[in-house]
């Protein structure tokens, strides 16, 4: 993977925007929709597969560091 090429997790969340985008248009034959979504089932298994490598990284990195205390991750806090 080159270093300015986004994240497996990025490009497949755009691509299944695109391609919500996409069915949601109306403009699709039902065998082009049926194509189109199981392209997003696809999409959608490889994003929660990535979601799930993640936490498991984060759970070994915790593991290393007994020190360190997660905290629930709120989003967002720092609009007023």
């Amino acid at each position: 993977m080159a270093k300015n090429a986004p994240p497996a997790l990025e490009t497949s969340l755009d691509n299944l925007e695109a391609l919500v985008e996409r069915m949601e248009s109306g403009e699709l034959t039902l065998e082009d929709s049926l194509k189109a979504f199981e392209e997003g089932v696809r999409l959608s298994r490889e994003c929660q597969q990535a979601l799930q490598q993640a936490e498991q990284k984060v759970r070994i990195l915790l593991e290393q560091n007994t020190e360190a205390d997660p905290e629930p991750f709120t989003g967002g806090d720092d609009e007023q």
